[in-house]
């Protein structure tokens, strides 16, 4: 039965009208995990854009990225890479408003400006 298109015992990655069948949850977590090692690798390295630093990350992580790379489509790969960058610049940015505002208050308090 695994020579109809409609049959249960169809391996292929792509839909009946030629689409790509989305990754099911086993699939989606091997690529989480395989992102969460080579994350480590790249934290462990003082690497933080695997993208910019292609030449580095894999020198240094060959193993996570290669491991990475098979676990999760391109688009994956690519939109992960660029996620971490984003979410640090986010970080950092919450880190210094939060800085800068605890900074006015005690300057505020200083002159004796008091919350309600």
């Amino acid at each position: 039965m695994g020579w109809l298109p409609w049959s249960s015992e169809s391996k292929t990655n792509t839909a009946s009208d030629g689409g790509r069948i989305a990754p099911d949850r086993s699939s989606r977590q091997k690529c989480w995990e395989g992102r969460d090692m080579f994350f480590s690798c790249l934290d462990n390295n003082n690497i933080l854009d695997a993208i910019k630093d292609d030449k580095e990350a894999r020198r240094k992580c060959g193993k996570e990225i290669a491991e990475f790379e098979t676990a999760c489509s391109r688009a994956w790969v690519k939109y992960f890479k660029e996620k971490r960058v984003m979410e640090y610049n986010r970080d950092k940015t919450i880190e210094r408003i939060k800085n800068e505002d605890a900074a006015k208050v005690q300057d505020l308090k200083s002159q004796g400006w008091a919350p309600r």
